[in-house]
């Protein structure tokens, strides 16, 4: 039996075509730019899905939503980064559209299943998934249920302002679009940087570079990213006790410079009681997690609930 997948991101939008088990068969991919709006990206999806199911019987669909959502009513409650979200019916927009059964939740939380089921988080009992992204979400996986949380909207020290006290949320300082920010604002990069010789505008995979090649303002600026970002990862400890933390994202393909560091500094900042036994690995699934994890849902919508 055939599902659609569709995630739906503040940069990038994807719609699949794949089995009950999350293996994706084809794949829509899409970043509208200037164009990203709640109306285009629903203009894109309904061709894509039109297209899909003209040529193969769907059973279902499964979105996962890059913002919080009212899973019950399936109702979006808001996106950080797209205006026109706010209080839209999308479940039913998908279920009139297209007439099939829809299962709509928040796009980390549908990433993490996509990994507990499939990828890193296999085996975990308590599992916590997060994304380094446009933003910052995270969903909690116990047995026999689960639930989103903000965690890039947890308050942690600016260290942007130096301003004594001040504090920020995370996702301002962690999330990639900020980082990138940063980087390309005008005398942020000292000229001795490596960064001054590779061309604009710069990313954190340039950043990434940057540290592999021992860049001290490199290294410097990714250890400020990572040790703000555990502090987030030991607030999760502390809360909620997970087995396993996953992360993925675009920024996490940073691989090792970045998990190495993401390691140490939960170690430091973590409760006694956690410390020691800190379990942080990098996603297995990349930018297929939204979309298994959709999957998924749309042959379940119970999945992993009781």
């Amino acid at each position: 039996m055939n599902y659609i997948g569709v995630e739906i991101g503040g940069t990038k939008q994807q719609v699949c075509l794949g089995t009950a088990g999350g293996v994706i068969t084809r794949r829509r991919v899409v970043r509208l730019g200037e164009n990203t709006t709640a109306p285009a990206i629903l203009a894109w999806i309904r061709q894509q899905i039109q297209d899909l199911t003209a040529a193969a019987s769907v059973a279902a669909i499964g979105v996962g939503f890059g913002g919080p959502v009212d899973p019950a009513a399936e109702r979006i409650i808001c996106s950080c980064q797209i205006p026109g979200w706010e209080g839209f019916a999308l479940g039913d927009w998908f279920r009139d559209t297209f007439g099939l059964p829809t299962v709509v939740r928040n796009d980390t939380v549908t990433g993490g299943l996509g990994e507990l089921y499939l990828g890193a988080g296999r085996g975990s009992t308590r599992f916590f998934y997060t994304n380094i992204g446009t933003g910052i979400g995270g969903g909690s996986y116990w047995p026999g249920g689960y639930g989103a949380s903000s965690l890039g909207y947890v308050w942690v020290p600016d260290w942007e302002s130096g301003l004594p006290g001040k504090a920020t949320r995370l996702e301002f300082l962690c999330a990639g679009p900020f980082i990138e920010r940063r980087l390309n604002t005008p005398g942020y990069v000292p000229e001795d940087s490596v960064l001054k010789t590779l061309p604009g505008p710069l990313t954190c995979q340039a950043l990434g570079r940057g540290v592999r090649e021992k860049d001290a303002f490199c290294c410097r600026e990714l250890d400020r990213v990572a040790e703000t970002f555990s502090l987030g990862l030991a607030d999760v400890l502390a809360l909620t006790t997970p087995d396993r933390v996953v992360v993925g994202g675009g920024v996490a393909k940073l691989g090792d410079v970045l998990f190495d560091r993401l390691r140490r500094f939960t170690e430091e900042a973590a409760f006694v009681a956690d410390a020691g036994h800190i379990d942080i690995r990098p996603g297995l699934l990349g930018d297929d997690a939204v979309l298994a994890g959709a999957l998924l849902l749309a042959e379940n919508p119970r999945l992993h609930t009781v």
